[in-house]
């Protein structure tokens, strides 16, 4: 009686609660499950340390990184808690935390996938899809070298990691975020990558302190969403761009997840295609082109990647290529 009222005293917490219905579904490390839960490491850790204790996560190493799973007995059906815990996770699926971890989860399996992490192994599938240091971030980057030395606007640039991306093929790149403290910690990252082409400035999406035509490109990289005005924040980064050159935008397909509004702070469930399309001919685009970004089976969240020129004054603008016969 006293090891089974210990037990149920240890499912006594959300957290764990939670914990538990994710290593459901996968194995995970602690930074991952960090991301996911959205709580500090420290307390992912103690959380993990319980449940191992009582006999309920597994640990394992894989390639220098622990990774925790349910152990076997409780995976497999054998524990006296599978069932319970099996009606309780099937019960709370619509709950808003809930689905936060799971759209969260489907996050860091994608950024995994990405990064290649997860194909090596005598488990895997396609061995022909094996290729020793294959990764996104150096495909991207040598398609930067590609590029011309252009002047680059990243707007609502957070931490500063495209920045810093863009920095590497750009003369020079201004970036401008709302947030001081943000601003400080984008600073502190290309100060420890040794980027120096960068104008940091503080500044609303909605009212850029940029000069008109500065750039040959600006980007909104998963910054539109948080605007207060998105059509002024696009006519804005039309102002700052020169004549013949471009606008790219990175964001949301429309979805459901309220749960971002409170957690992200966004203040748009994304935008509809052709919503995105006309944001962007209505700012006096050129050539205005929407498409698929990136998305995954099971993730609540697509990428939608826009573009558009900026038209020389004695231009007169065409129609998009989607509105095209």
């Amino acid at each position: 009686m006293r090891q089974a009222s210990a037990l149920y005293r240890l499912l006594g917490d959300e957290a764990r609660l939670r914990l538990l219905r994710v290593l459901s579904k996968e194995r995970l490390n602690v930074t991952e499950l960090t991301g996911v839960l959205g709580l500090a490491q420290s307390g992912v850790s103690r959380h993990l340390g319980l449940l191992k204790e009582a006999g309920l996560v597994a640990e394992e190493r894989d390639g220098g990184f622990s990774y925790y799973r349910l152990a076997a007995p409780l995976a497999d059906g054998d524990h006296v808690l599978a069932p319970v815990l099996r009606a309780q996770f099937g019960t709370a699926a619509s709950d808003a935390t809930v689905r936060a971890d799971e759209a969260r989860l489907q996050e860091v399996l994608r950024l995994r996938k990405e990064n290649f992490d997860a194909h090596a192994g005598p488990d895997t599938r396609d061995a022909r899809q094996l290729v020793p240091g294959r990764s996104w971030a150096a495909w991207s980057r040598a398609l930067g070298l590609l590029m011309p030395r252009m002047k680059v606007a990243d707007l609502g640039c957070g931490e500063g990691y495209l920045t810093i991306e863009a920095a590497r093929w750009a003369s020079r790149v201004i970036a401008v975020d709302r947030s001081e403290t943000v601003l400080t910690r984008a600073k502190a990252l290309a100060r420890r990558r040794r980027v120096a082409n960068v104008i940091w400035k503080k500044g609303e999406l909605e009212k850029l302190p940029v000069r008109d035509a500065a750039v040959d490109v600006a980007m909104l990289s998963q910054a539109l969403h948080h605007a207060h005005n998105p059509a002024r924040a696009i006519a804005e980064a039309v102002r700052i761009t020169t004549p013949g050159g471009r606008v790219l935008v990175l964001d949301l397909r429309r979805h459901g997840e309220e749960w971002v509004r409170g957690k992200l702070g966004d203040r748009r469930l994304g935008f509809d295609d052709d919503e995105l399309r006309r944001l962007l001919a209505g700012a006096g685009l050129a050539d205005v082109a929407v498409g698929v970004g990136a998305r995954k089976s099971g993730d609540p969240f697509t990428v939608l990647i826009a573009s558009g020129t900026k038209p020389h004054a004695t231009t007169k603008t065409r129609r998009s290529e989607d509105d095209r016969p």
